[in-house]
Order: C-alpha cells, then sequence, then structure tokens
C-alpha cells in the first residue's frame, strides 16, 4: 500500500461494531509494545462509542486499520480524544493525522464550547495535536474527573500517576481550548506559537525522562 485514496476515515456507527476485538487487541499490543499507553477498554465500552457516533474508524474495504474515540469529563467540559491506533501496516502514511483530524472536527461538532486534551507518549501524535492547536499542559489543567483518571488504572505505569497524586506521568497532557481561537479572533493576531513543541514538551520533564 502507497497511498490512503481506498481508505474510508468516518465517524463509526453499528455496522462497525464487528471490529471491536480487533480494535481492542490492537490496542493492547500498540501500549506493550511501547510499555505504556492508553490502558484497554471493555469491548461493552467501545460498542458504545460506537452506537453513539462518539469513533472514528479507518476501514480498507472490508480491513479494520485505524480507530479513534471521544468522551466527555467535568459535566462536558471536557473531551477527550482517546484510543488512538493505527495498525502497523498502515503506519507511515499520514493515516494517524487523519483519524486525529476526525476526531477533533467531530469532538467540536458534538461539544463547541469545550476543552479537548489527551494524554499521550508519542512524538507522533504530540506534532499532530500541535497542529490542530493543541498546547502541551500540566495535569492540572487536565479534568479533575475522577472517572476519567480511574480509566489509567489498566495502564502499566498507574503506579507512577498515583505516586505523583495525579500531577505527572510518563504520559503528555496536551489542551485545546476553544477560547484561544477566540481571542485571537479578537486580537486579529495569528496563533502561531513561537516556541518550539520539543522545547516545551521537554520543560515540563514528565517522570521517568532524564535532563
Amino acid at each position: 500500500m502507497n497511498e490512503l485514496k481506498k481508505i474510508n476515515v468516518e465517524v463509526a456507527n453499528e455496522k462497525h461494531i464487528k471490529y471491536v476485538d480487533e480494535i481492542n487487541d490492537a490496542i493492547d499490543a500498540a501500549a506493550k509494545q511501547r510499555g505504556t499507553g492508553i490502558a484497554r477498554r471493555s469491548n461493552e465500552y467501545l460498542t458504545a462509542k460506537i452506537t453513539e457516533g462518539k469513533a472514528i474508524i479507518a476501514i480498507d474495504g472490508e480491513n479494520f486499520c485505524g480507530f479513534c474515540y471521544i468522551e466527555t469529563w467535568g459535566n462536558k467540559g471536557f473531551v477527550a480524544n482517546s484510543g488512538l491506533i493505527v495498525l502497523p501496516e498502515y503506519r507511515g502514511y499520514g493515516l494517524a493525522k487523519s483519524i486525529k483530524h476526525k476526531a477533533f472536527e467531530l469532538s467540536r461538532k458534538k461539544y463547541p464550547d469545550a476543552k479537548i486534551f489527551g494524554l499521550t507518549t508519542g512524538l507522533a501524535v504530540m506534532k499532530i495535536n500541535h497542529e490542530l492547536g493543541y498546547r502541551p499542559v500540566t495535569f492540572s489543567e487536565l479534568t479533575n474527573d475522577d472517572q476519567f483518571w480511574n480509566g489509567c488504572k489498566g495502564c502499566v505505569n498507574y503506579d507512577i500517576l498515583m505516586r505523583t497524586s495525579r500531577s505527572k506521568c510518563l504520559c503528555t497532557g496536551m489542551l485545546y481550548n476553544p477560547a484561544w481561537e477566540n481571542n485571537v479572533k479578537a486580537n486579529g493576531t495569528t496563533s502561531t506559537r513561537k516556541r518550539n513543541l520539543l522545547d516545551i514538551i521537554q520543560k515540563l520533564n514528565p517522570i521517568g525522562v532524564k535532563k
């Protein structure tokens, strides 16, 4: 495969429930390979995301190749784009970027006033988030909804999160605030940040990353 023309990236629906096992297995495999990352979700949880129209799926013909879902927290004041996965054979073609952009559009459409955030250890995801307008932030700027943080229990690094009282972990927190865009429009200034994304991430100095 050398192009993505035949791959459909769309909002998932009931016809995609048959891929739930493959999606969860792919998330599991990626987390084990990296030694960190998103915890495995139950099949019922992912099925609910799909039937509620809160997931993005990439399909090559009849073959599953990528996925992401959205969830609200803090009385819908925050939206998380989670579970981003692309099968190994489909990596390197910009598919993750396409899925993330679609998930971002879905989040903005469903919850236009909500802050959008995510936790990631992947540099590629950080770069994509940066393009969408996310900024690296401390965990204190993310939702304080206990249910969200409880979702990290299945991660191998959960003990780090608990030892630091949920203030930091191996993941980097990233946030998009629609108020930033409104301020840019009101002030007539560019939204391009002068500081390099990697410099900002380095200054956050997550646990386990040596200076």
